[in-house]
Formats: C-alpha cells, sequence, structure tokens
C-alpha cells in the first residue's frame, strides 16, 4: 500500500533513520524501512499500534508480524471474521485484512522501542492524513496510551480530552468512533493485563459499532 498518508522514504526523523541504517547493517535481510499501513484499503475499523519492533515489522515489513504483539491482534481478527488466518508470519504468508486495516503511530522502529516527543509528532501528519480517508462511522482502535494519544492529535484534539480506558466507546470527529485497549505486548500478556478474554471484549464492543455503519 502506497498512499498520501505513507512515504517508505520518509527520513524525517534524524535519529530513527540512523538506527535504521545501523539495524539494515547488522541484519540485511531485515526491511529496516518505514512499514506500511497493512490491510484493506476501504477498511471501516483501523488499528493504530505504537511503532514497528525490531524483529517483527521491522525484520518482516508488515504492522505487528513476526513478533510476540501480533499473536493475540491475529488470532482476534480471524475469530471475528477480519481475516482469513490466525497467525501472522510474513509479509508473503497470504494473509488478507478485509474490513480491517492496521498501522502505527510511529512508522519506524525506535531504539529501545521508544520513540521520542518529536518523532511521534513528526509522524503525526501521516496519521492525520490516513485517518482523513475513513469514511463515516468508521471505527479506531488504538492499542496503548502513546497511539491512544497520537490519535487525539491527529484530530487536533487535546490530551485531556479523551481518557484512555480499556474497553470504552468515545465519540471523534467525522463520526468516527474510538475504542482503547492495552497493548498486546508481550508484558501486559504475561501479567495477565490484557487476556484473550479481554482483548476479544474490545472486538464484541467494536462489532456493533460497524455494524451500525
Amino acid at each position: 500500500m502506497q498512499e498520501s498518508y505513507f512515504d517508505v522514504n520518509c527520513q524525517k526523523c534524524p535519529r530513527l533513520a540512523a538506527f535504521l541504517c545501523e539495524v539494515k547493517a547488522k541484519n540485511p535481510t531485515y526491511h529496516a524501512l518505514p512499514v506500511a499501513p497493512f490491510g484493506d484499503k476501504n477498511a471501516k475499523l483501523l488499528i493504530v499500534g505504537l511503532a514497528p519492533g525490531m524483529h517483527g515489522a521491522n525484520a518482516t515489513g508488515r504492522p505487528f508480524t513476526g513478533d510476540y504483539a501480533g499473536i493475540l491482534l491475529y488470532e482476534a481478527l480471524h475469530e471475528f471474521g477480519f481475516s482469513n488466518s490466525p497467525i501472522s508470519k510474513s509479509a508473503n504468508d497470504g494473509l488478507i485484512l478485509q474490513n480491517a486495516r492496521i498501522t502505527n503511530a510511529v512508522k519506524c522502529l525506535p531504539p529501545q522501542n521508544k520513540p521520542t516527543s518529536d518523532e511521534i509528532n513528526v509522524c503525526n501528519s501521516f496519521l492525520a492524513a490516513e485517518l482523513q480517508t475513513l469514511s463515516e462511522k468508521s471505527v479506531i482502535l488504538t492499542l496503548g496510551l502513546i497511539a491512544h494519544q497520537a490519535v487525539l492529535k491527529a484530530y487536533d484534539l487535546k490530551l485531556s480530552s479523551v481518557k484512555f480506558t480499556h474497553n470504552v466507546k468515545n465519540d471523534l470527529p467525522n463520526g468516527h468512533q474510538l475504542v482503547n485497549s492495552y497493548h498486546t505486548s508481550r508484558y501486559n500478556v504475561n501479567t495477565k493485563r490484557l487476556t484473550k478474554e479481554s482483548f476479544n471484549a474490545v472486538f464484541e464492543t467494536i462489532m456493533p459499532l460497524l455494524n451500525q455503519s
């Protein structure tokens, strides 16, 4: 997917661009570039994560693919009818998403998985452009606090205007709706902060919202 809201050659963040060069030198087979959104171009469900993982999306070139954080996500997408497979291993594994697309608040791998505030803000223009492509009554699912805040920034809303709370629905501009979830990270799953049941409950909240559209 090569759209106005993504630039595979973007080097607007010097620290991230330099880091990707270092990673590519050490891992020549890795994607090690900005990671494009993945899924249905006309999706009404947009899932927003934080950033590519070192040995996941940064390696495979597909969001949440090849690392632990994608396990719960792709299982749920399959269970609720958004994909043809519950597993996402590589960019050429034949996985197809229907009515769903996955993107990230920051498109490049950050050192220690921690983008700076400036890097989040710079990349926010791409997220804002992507949100503008969504039709009325679309749903945005954010995974984690940083993704939640990035979406609010992209709508030019104050961060205090919508509190991050797991599995709570909020109205956004343009007829869009926001549903938050704890991130599907290994830490959150291992500590039981997020379970398969509590993550599926998020999709149970989302499905009626999509069916209204």
